[in-house]
């Protein structure tokens, strides 16, 4: 069961537009982080369910954080959430681990779609 996300990106905008397709309604507890660095701490203090991941950032890219979260839990549900839709760029996430990766902007339906998939990993 999903309880606890974190959403790591670094515009506070796009944090705010991808809470916003998430259901209020389920008590989700959130954490959020500006860079990939402050992902990675953030990610070992609150053992979120699932994690959505920016890929560009300031301090440490979400492909390096991706990395490093899965080296420290290889369970880790990771979604990278991107505008950066270069075939290359999706391959080298999956290979690090990514469980999903959805397109920026965010959609309801892909948010929640990918929220439901990660809720049957979890079972």
């Amino acid at each position: 069961m999903i309880n606890v996300i974190l959403i790591v990106d670094d515009s506070p905008v796009s944090r705010k537009m991808l809470k916003s397709c998430i259901p209020k309604d389920q008590g989700y507890l959130f954490h959020e982080a500006g860079d990939g660095l402050a992902g990675l701490e953030m990610y070992k203090k609150t053992q979120p369910d699932v994690t959505f991941m920016d890929l560009t950032m300031p301090v440490m890219d979400g492909a390096t954080a991706l990395g490093e979260i899965k080296k420290y839990d290889r369970h880790a549900l990771v979604i990278v959430v991107t505008a950066d839709v270069q075939v290359k760029s999706i391959e080298k996430v999956v290979e690090l681990g990514a469980f999903l990766v959805v397109k920026k902007p965010p959609s309801k339906e892909n948010i929640q779609d990918a929220l439901s998939k990660a809720e049957e990993k979890l079972r």
